[in-house]
């Protein structure tokens, strides 16, 4: 028996109206799972972005011991020099590096006025070659030991603890997307199983008549999916929402300068969301198949 698109567009229809208590109950559990998945994306590609920017700006900073000999300062330049890994570098003297205290400490006056030339140790600004973690962990290290050197400094580690802190946000955010997708298959399961049981009499006639099991299963897969459908644009409009109220507001905090890279566009959260959606429809799919499967083998 041939499948009819109208038929199984109002079958579909007919299906997604009969039961709607549990079809708004899918269609909401959907889009939170989608919704999560799609925050745990977000999140990952602004601090991408946020890492790529301290990558772009990497700079080791050679902090000069106060008691160096010009002897050994002047090893420390050769050093540079000759080290391949260092792409250029530049030496702050003393008020250089004074004068930048002082306009680090011009809110604090008290701090700048007791502040003396002295105090502040002269350093190399240094640009490595390579601006990859390992590789200005592996140039800090080298230069840590050199005589003269007071203390070696970059911002390898606080791009390290971004990175760290994203993946465990990213796991929590994907294992809670995860069981709420286990939860949007098995609600699609009983929404599914409960649909073909009222119809039970009606697919019992069909079967007698002549009609394949494919042919009475394609309006219920097609009904689990077109909830997943419904859900992921549901989950569209989550993630765009929370874009403007929550990653934008954060990104236009001047007290949250680190956000700055979370600012989205509209068009990226929606080319986020399309694979999402996708991913939806599969579930849908995935929990009517084994409802169908199921009723039909009894």
């Amino acid at each position: 028996m041939a499948l009819n698109l109208n038929y199984v567009a109002r079958e579909t229809g007919q299906n997604l109206i009969r039961n709607p208590t549990l079809t708004v109950a899918s269609v909401i559990t959907v889009a939170i799972a989608l919704t999560l998945a799609g925050v745990a994306l977000l999140v990952g590609e602004g601090v991408d972005k946020l890492a790529g920017k301290f990558r772009d700006d990497v700079q080791i900073i050679i902090f000069v011991s106060p008691d160096a000999t010009d002897e050994q300062v002047s090893a420390i330049e050769a050093s540079l020099e000759e080290n391949p890994e260092v792409a250029d570098f530049s030496y702050v003297d003393r008020d250089a590096a004074f004068a930048e205290a002082q306009e680090l400490f011009e809110d604090q006056p008290t701090m700048a006025d007791l502040l003396r030339p002295e105090d502040v140790p002269t350093s190399f600004r240094v640009k490595p070659v390579n601006p990859d973690i390992d590789s200005v962990l592996a140039l800090r290290s080298i230069f840590q030991r050199h005589p003269g050197v007071q203390e070696v400094t970059s911002a390898a580690e606080a791009i390290r603890a971004i990175q760290e802190l994203s993946q465990k946000l990213s796991y929590g955010v994907y294992f809670a997307a995860a069981v709420s997708s286990v939860t949007a298959v098995v609600l699609i399961y009983n929404t599914i199983r409960t649909a073909m049981f009222a119809r039970r009499r009606e697919i019992e006639v069909m079967k007698l008549v002549g009609a394949t099991n494919w042919f009475i299963r394609v309006p219920f897969i097609i009904e689990g999916m077109a909830q997943a459908l419904l859900g992921g644009l549901l989950a569209i409009a989550l993630l765009l929402g929370l874009n403007q109220v929550l990653f934008r507001s954060l990104a236009r905090n001047e007290f949250f300068e680190l956000f700055r890279q979370f600012d989205f566009a509209n068009s990226t959260v929606v080319l986020q969301s399309i694979p999402l959606v996708l991913v939806g429809m599969v579930i849908g799919a995935i929990g009517s198949g084994f409802a169908v499967g199921r009723f039909l083998d009894v």
